[in-house]
């Protein structure tokens, strides 16, 4: 008996995704939507009309890329879209590229404020 078989799985191959709208999140932590033209057997891939998507909070932007070629190795997943469904939620507010710019410095700030803070109460030993 065999548990592998093709119902098990909804799509094991990049080839079933080929010509589909997919959403590609990168090592670094970025997310690129975009249509699947081409990959390779190191999963390499080629997305047309890419964009990048960045989301800040209830902020997003999406900046166009337009043709797009990923590194394999710097894939982290993907995953197809459903192109009938809503992509965002309704409370997502969308930025032109400069204000979400200052979103982004302004959490980076926070993040790395929240950082120091932790590092001088450790003497506290809260723990």
């Amino acid at each position: 008996m065999s548990w592998a078989g093709p119902d098990n799985f909804p799509a094991t191959s990049l080839a079933d995704n080929l010509d589909k709208k997919l959403l590609v999140i990168l090592r670094d932590g970025r997310k690129l939507v975009g249509t699947l033209r081409s990959f390779d057997q190191f999963a390499n891939v080629v997305l047309e009309r890419a964009i990048e998507r960045i989301i800040v909070g209830e902020l997003y932007c999406d900046l166009p890329l337009g043709l797009y070629i990923i590194r394999g190795e710097n894939v982290v997943l993907i995953g197809e879209l459903d192109v009938e469904s809503e992509e965002l939620p309704p409370h997502m507010v969308c930025v032109t590229p400069s204000e979400i710019k200052l979103a982004q410095k302004a959490e980076k700030d926070a993040t790395e404020l929240k950082g120091t803070m932790r590092k001088r109460m450790e003497f506290l030993d809260l723990d």
